[in-house]
């Protein structure tokens, strides 16, 4: 699955961006991160939610009344989650992965970025994003341990799907968009999944709170800012045909969305 282009796309640093001050991004976005991190575990109260595990089991009363067993799904307590452990956590991967790049895997950042390219990017979110995902699913009430695993997995794959995209699209021509589909398919089902929580806890239960649907709107904006931003790159429009354009706009996306969920939870949940 390819798509010819007419322009090849511009890997050459412009005068304002080049990779030596997105080195310099990272850096700040590192300490920015984990003083957000550290800020939510001073400021947080205490919120926890139940993670679950669903089996099939025997329904007592209704085997004695039939006289036959008669199997019925049961649901079994596993262990509490603290969300603001969850929202520290997303900061303090986003933190480590910046760090490094601002300083140990610099050289390997900065050769990658002039070949259309950042793996830690991708590993990062692949953890991170997925974090985010997660909690967003607990306040909307999923609770069943292996619905909250499908959140974070799908959303890895997603992210990693990404990366194969760019490892196999450096300073090609011809654009294979297999990956990128691929990804973009496996991110769609957590939203929808969340979604469904949404929608069935207002028609058959309980309404989540207003700021639940807030939080739930603009993220989803914003995660799905990240493969408009890769089209935009391979497709070579305006400033996306410089490839380190692009690169900023992810980790403003990423300094954007994860402030935003964080603080939103903090309003709605966390707050003293």
């Amino acid at each position: 699955m390819a798509t010819k282009t007419s322009k090849k796309r511009t890997l050459q640093p412009t005068n304002d961006i080049t990779p030596a001050n997105l080195s310099q991004w990272n850096k700040y976005l590192a300490v920015i991160y984990a003083a957000q991190g550290v800020i939510i575990l001073i400021l947080s109260v205490t919120r926890l939610f139940p993670v679950t595990t669903s089996y099939l089991g025997v329904d007592t009363l209704q085997t004695q009344a039939q006289g036959k067993a008669v199997l019925a799904a049961g649901s079994q307590h596993l262990f509490d989650v603290n969300l603001a452990f969850v929202v520290a956590a997303f900061f303090f991967m986003a933190a480590i992965a910046h760090g490094l790049l601002a300083a140990n895997l610099r050289p390997m950042y900065e050769r990658d970025l002039k070949k259309g390219l950042n793996k830690v990017r991708w590993i990062e979110y692949a953890f991170s994003a997925s974090t985010m995902v997660v909690a967003i699913g607990l306040i909307a009430g999923v609770q069943d341990a292996s619905s909250l695993l499908m959140l974070f997995a799908l959303t890895a794959v997603m992210n990693l799907a990404y990366l194969v995209t760019e490892l196999w699209n450096q300073g090609t021509r011809n654009v294979n968009w297999l990956s990128y589909v691929a990804g973009c398919i496996a991110g769609v089902v957590p939203w929808a999944v969340v979604a469904i929580y949404l929608i069935g806890g207002g028609a058959y239960g309980a309404a989540a709170p207003g700021y639940v649907y807030w939080i739930f709107g603009t993220l989803f904006v914003l995660s799905a800012a990240v493969p408009v931003n890769m089209y935009l790159q391979y497709r070579k429009v305006g400033k996306w045909t410089n490839y380190l354009y692009g690169e900023r706009v992810y980790m403003a996306l990423g300094l954007v969305a994860k402030t935003a969920l964080a603080w939103q939870i903090f309003a709605g949940i966390l707050h003293p």
